[in-house]
């Protein structure tokens, strides 16, 4: 047998591996980010928002290609309210794609929070694929303690949407977007296929490495939600 077949098979068995630590480090960069954002105070995500929301979605670093033509793609991580009314659910792998929503032209990068404000955009969540604008509508989410009563006609969306570019922190819409499922990082994550409708109804334990985002959504959303 030949060192070439080796070497192949040993970087082939490697790949799981790699693809799983990846997956965590992206988990733990998603608690990270919500710490660090919600660390701004006045700069904040309005916390009775926070407390309101049915799921929150958080997508690290995502990445905008192109100048005149632009395309984003992002992974990461969504969490529901437990249906059985009290904590939050295992973390469910996310990725959003899409076109022409407000980062900055050239090879810019962002991170992106997503609370769900409605059923409706909790099924889009649940869903394998949905239309941000489509299915559900989305909305730049406000900033500050505030700013909730200030921008009271973007209360009525499904979705708001957050972005910090380059240490600037503000609401951006993700009209036209699309989130779907991450079926290969649920897998790395869960050691077996697992669907995101399972996961985020509760059908799914968390792993030991879910508490790096689990802990920061709970401190911030609260273990039930407020009306």
């Amino acid at each position: 047998m030949s060192t070439k077949f080796w070497i192949v098979s040993l970087l082939v068995a490697a790949l799981p591996a790699i693809a799983d630590e990846a997956d965590t480090q992206r988990l733990t960069a998603s608690g990270q980010i919500l710490n660090e954002i919600m660390a701004a105070g006045d700069k904040a995500i309005p916390g009775d928002l926070f407390h309101k929301a049915y799921c929150v979605v958080v997508i690290p670093n995502m990445k905008k290609a192109g100048f005149i033509v632009s395309g984003k793609y992002g992974k990461g991580f969504a969490t529901c309210r437990n249906p059985s009314g009290s904590g939050w659910t295992a973390p469910a792998a996310m990725r959003v794609e899409g076109g022409g929503f407000g980062l900055q032209a050239g090879g810019e990068s962002a991170d992106i929070v997503m609370l769900v404000m409605s059923d409706k955009g909790m099924q889009g969540i649940l869903s394998s694929k949905f239309t941000l604008g489509g299915e559900a509508s989305v909305a730049a989410g406000p900033v500050g303690r505030d700013a909730t009563a200030q921008t009271d006609a973007t209360m009525h969306a499904d979705i708001l949407s957050w972005s910090r570019s380059r240490g600037v922190f503000g609401g951006l819409s993700l009209q036209g977007g699309t989130l779907r499922a991450d079926d290969d990082a649920n897998k790395a994550l869960y050691g077996q296929k697992e669907n995101n409708a399972d996961i985020l109804t509760g059908k799914v334990k968390p792993t030991s490495d879910a508490s790096a985002f689990l802990d920061p959504v709970t401190k911030y959303g609260g273990e039930s939600r407020t009306s």
